[in-house]
């Protein structure tokens, strides 16, 4: 039995010194030690899926110790609407019984200090899980836990107005990773020509007519991973760092935290409509995989793939049936080995569900349209496109997708994948339409790697997949019925600054000279990307630079970067810019090496650039496209486009093609 606690005094100090955590916390989304998952602020479409679950946390040591370690194991737990009489969750949900209480420990560090010290805190949890309710009616819910004889903690929780109607028989989301408007500023001016400050020509996406901007901040930092940056894009909830459709807790399984539904998810529960998935990453990683992924670490890459396959296999939920058309690299989850769910072959797996297996551009291309398609052309990521079509003996690489000790060569680009995706979604997904991701990945990959030739290169990659989209689309007469959006899921600290010399800079021998090859305002000059340069003709096309290595090159940097060597202009090889060296991060010698050293800027564990805090564009064309122009959260893009696909319902709707179920009020649960 739990003492009779009237410790105001020490319930004050444990409060108050979560004011002071900041580098790690006990918890982000609970301040208190009663936590309430969803916690406070979150919206919620109507009769979308999710779970709940309640915490309550004793720490055994620290500054928040309390209560000896014992949490509350006879807390309750309410929910309203609206000011209404509180009801308990399991009467409010109908579910036919509470769920079994759960015990776990766990232990973080306070802060650097404690780190250093190696004095962890631990805290032992007491916790109920509620699986798969919905909430129908829009308005606002009060969630309440009650423990600790009279402490309280309260979630206020939003549901949407309703939108069953569908506006938009398809949606296109193309998703450059990490891309941020002024990488589209240093892509518009290498490949696209001006005269007296006047473009000539202009990218694809700058004919969109409405331009908006998101907000990319996740639930418990100001700086996102592509993880929950994606997941707040396809589910309308913001998340933690490293985690995929679902709301972190603190629980030892990162399987069994609360999830929450997506929107394919939705989409072929409500319409039946068919879905695909297109990326030049691995295929598992956060961005496609997030779409049917449901999961606390991101890095479960074999778990993942087999969700996007089966469905979430270790509670009750939501299928899609399988991606239509699912592109990428990622061999390494597919192969049977140590890389995939319990070391089976998934290209077998697969294939046992019906879906044709190409493993290379030829045989993605005479795939047939009216089957379900994978395509996985290499191991992990795709090379860039840069590599692809300027520097192709970078391509000797063993990255063959059959395991075999060669190199991948046949391999397809961002726009080839995207429009068999089309191809074959249009077709399956008939009169239902269809929902299709894409994503030019290694914006993001490169950006890290502080190679920004490569990095803009396939943003160009993007945009001339875009433009040649929206012909397939006319040629398909589906142009008018289709919502294409275009945007990012976070963004890096990237700018162009001026021009370099390169020629000057590689005549001076000490550093300090090197940098007087920089031109900045009168002296930066004018692009040479565009100018045709004799003996040099890559034959990529109108939409990319005529000369990727002229001698006056962009000089561009980001704000935060470990310490490496600059020299500007582009690398015959990826770039390496640094080297370990006793587990901290040292200036790669061999990188950039005629350049001159630039000091990093973040800690010295880290190799290479990271995320910033940047809003990010969102292109919007077609159906609904009024609604994505102002600056919002990145939720509600999500909440954007599923409002434009009438997924907004008061009433459960399931199975897909207008099979409802049953249960229309305020909530309904599943067990």
């Amino acid at each position: 039995m739990l003492p009779r606690l009237d410790l105001a005094a020490v319930w004050l100090a444990v409060t108050a010194s979560l004011a002071s955590a900041q580098t790690y916390r006990r918890f982000g989304t609970c301040p208190t030690l009663g936590c309430v998952i969803p916690p406070d602020q979150q919206d919620f479409l109507p009769g979308q899926e999710f779970d709940i679950r309640f915490e309550v946390h004793a720490p055994k040591n620290g500054s928040e110790a309390f209560n000896n370690g014992v949490p509350d194991e006879k807390f309750t737990a309410t929910i309203s609407k609206d000011g209404g009489r509180p009801r308990s969750i399991a009467e409010f949900f109908k579910l036919r019984s509470e769920p079994a209480l759960e015990k776990w420990d766990f232990s973080y560090f306070e802060d650097l200090f404690a780190e250093d010290a190696k004095t962890p805190s631990v805290v032992n949890v007491a916790s109920k899980a509620y699986r798969r309710v919905a909430l129908y009616e829009p308005g606002t819910y009060t969630v309440t836990l009650n423990y600790f004889s009279g402490k309280k903690t309260t979630a206020e929780w939003t549901v949407r107005p309703l939108a069953t109607k569908k506006k938009a028989k398809n949606v296109i989301f193309f998703i450059g990773d990490g891309m941020t408007t002024n990488m589209i500023t240093a892509a518009r001016l290498l490949a696209h020509k001006t005269v007296n400050g006047k473009y000539q020509t202009l990218l694809s996406i700058d004919d969109f007519p409405v331009l908006g901007h998101q907000m990319t901040h996740s639930i418990d930092t100001f700086i996102t991973d592509s993880a929950n940056s994606a997941s707040a894009l396809y589910t309308g909830h913001k998340s933690t760092v490293n985690a995929l459709g679902v709301y972190a807790d603190t629980s030892p399984d990162p399987q069994d935290d609360p999830k929450v539904e997506t929107i394919v998810e939705m989409l072929f529960r409500i319409w039946g409509s068919a879905w695909g998935a297109v990326s030049t990453a691995f295929i598992a990683d956060a961005t496609p995989i997030a779409l049917s992924g449901h999961s606390r670490l991101r890095s479960q890459y074999g778990v993942l793939i087999d969700q996007a396959l089966n469905g979430v296999q270790n509670y009750s939920w939501t299928k899609t049936n399988g991606p239509d058309a699912y592109f990428g690299g990622g061999a390494d989850q597919f192969i049977a080995g140590p890389g995939s769910y319990q070391g089976k072959d998934y290209y077998a797996e697969f294939a046992k569900k019906g879906y044709s297996v190409s493993l290379n551009k030829t045989a993605l291309l005479s795939a047939p349209n009216d089957q379900k398609a994978l395509g996985i052309f290499c191991k992990n990521n795709l090379p860039v496109w840069i590599d692809r079509h300027i520097f192709p003996e970078n391509l000797e690489i063993n990255n063959d997708p059959t395991g075999a000790a060669k190199p991948a060569k046949d391999l397809p680009g961002l726009k080839e994948m995207t429009l068999k995706a089309v191809d074959i979604l249009h077709n399956r997904g008939g009169k239902e339409g269809f929902f299709l991701m894409s994503e030019a990945a290694s914006i993001d990959k490169q950006m890290h790697a502080l190679d920004y030739d490569r990095a803009l290169g396939d943003l160009l990659e993007m945009d001339d997949t875009i433009r040649a989209t929206i012909e397939k689309l006319k040629k398909l007469r589906i142009l008018d019925e289709t919502l294409i959006v275009v945007s990012a899921d976070h963004g890096h600290g990237f700018d162009v600054f001026g021009s370099s010399d390169t020629k000057y800079a590689d005549a001076q021998e000490d550093e300090r000279s090197k940098r007087n090859a920089i031109g900045v305002y009168q002296n930066s000059g004018l692009s040479q990307y565009t100018e045709p340069k004799p003996g040099v003709s890559y034959g990529t096309g109108a939409n990319f630079p005529m000369n990727w290595d002229p001698r006056y090159v962009l000089a561009a940097g980001v704000g935060a970067a470990p310490d490496r060597r600059e020299d500007f202009g582009i690398g015959a090889t990826p770039r390496a810019p640094t080297t370990s060296r006793g587990g901290d991060m040292y200036v790669n010698d061999k990188d950039r090496p005629n350049g001159f050293v630039v000091n990093g800027t973040l800690p010295t564990s880290e190799a290479q650039g990271v995320h910033s805090l940047t809003d990010v564009p969102v292109y919007a064309r077609g159906p609904c496209q009024e609604t994505f122009g102002g600056t919002y959260s990145n939720i509600d893009v999500f909440y954007k486009i599923a409002n434009c696909l009438g997924l907004a319902h008061g009433r459960n709707v399931t199975e897909g093609a207008g099979k409802h179920g049953h249960g229309k009020g305020k909530g309904k649960g599943r067990d």
